[in-house]
């Protein structure tokens, strides 16, 4: 029996009949199992829900140069959305060789909402997802997830979170991407990759500027291999495909602030030429799920 299953059997055992009847229905998706645990536990005590939580998700790979700034930035809109003090700002050190795992450390000295966390190096999908399942596990109501380059707004958080109850993803189109043509080619071509391998259309799929109810990114994580490089790509098309809601909403996106991309177009065809193949095969799976 492996390290899941036991967890699996140890929580049913705690909630007893109603565990029991999850664990038949969700053994296979220990995420949802997981969150939905952490929510019956904040029903058993409504005073401590008042307010939705609300964590938001940043992954960094070498920010040294934006990740103090990337904090000041966007700790105030966890501060003004803290869910009686419930909600987190998750940073992800994606094994980074400069000194940004320090200065997450360095951070957390005055603000306390604040979470760094560091682990060995698995690209931005795997970073993405490993953040997402942290804030599942930790009972949050909606996902936030941003980068650590300062390519985006905080200022333009609020439209989105005023319609989080509304839609299960609400996810920012880069209108006016300001980052160089070649991102603007390779948005466009995966857009099209997209329609071509899954048969559906999607504005923005990759866009690191999305809110999401936690309760449907429970239901469906499980079908994203936990080592895929464009899981926030992978998530927007199971949402469409499985019929959720989804709203985009235009957001800026500025070059990036400081330091230097760790993914140059050499390495994005290399992905990208994986994708396709990977599409394929996922398209079946979600067909079946």
């Amino acid at each position: 029996m492996n390290a899941a299953n036991r967890e699996l059997l140890r929580l049913a055992r705690e909630l007893g009949n109603t565990g029991r009847a999850i664990v038949h229905r969700f053994r296979n998706n220990i995420y949802y199992f997981m969150y939905m645990y952490a929510i019956m536990d904040t029903i058993n005590h409504p005073k401590e829900r008042n307010m939705d939580k609300l964590y938001i998700v940043i992954p960094a790979y070498n920010e040294q140069d934006n990740i103090e700034q990337v904090i000041n930035d966007w700790y105030p809109v966890i501060e003004k959305h803290n869910g009686n003090g419930q909600s987190r700002l998750i940073v992800i050190d994606d094994g980074s060789k400069d000194s940004t795992y320090e200065k997450l450390k360095q951070c957390t000295k005055t603000r306390p909402l604040l979470i760094p966390i560091t682990k060995p190096n698995g690209g931005h999908g795997a970073t993405v997802l490993y953040g997402y399942k942290y804030a599942l596990k930790n009972g949050a109501d909606y996902i936030f997830q941003t980068d650590s380059d300062g390519q985006t707004l905080p200022e333009e958080f609020e439209p989105f979170w005023k319609r989080r109850q509304k839609y299960d993803m609400v996810i920012g189109w880069r209108k006016d991407r300001q980052d160089g043509i070649s991102r603007v080619f390779v948005t466009k071509t995966l857009k099209l990759v997209i329609r071509i391998c899954f048969g559906v259309n999607l504005t923005d799929a990759n866009t690191p500027y999305r809110l999401m109810k936690a309760e449907t990114m429970a239901r469906y994580i499980h079908l994203i291999p936990k080592d895929f490089n464009l899981s926030n790509v992978l998530l927007a098309v199971i949402y469409k495909k499985k019929g959720c809601s989804i709203k985009f909403l235009p957001v800026t996106f500025r070059p990036r602030q400081g330091g230097v991309n760790s993914i140059n177009m050499k390495k994005i065809c290399k992905i990208g030429k994986q994708a396709v193949i990977d599409f394929v095969k996922l398209n079946r799976i979600i067909r079946r799920t």
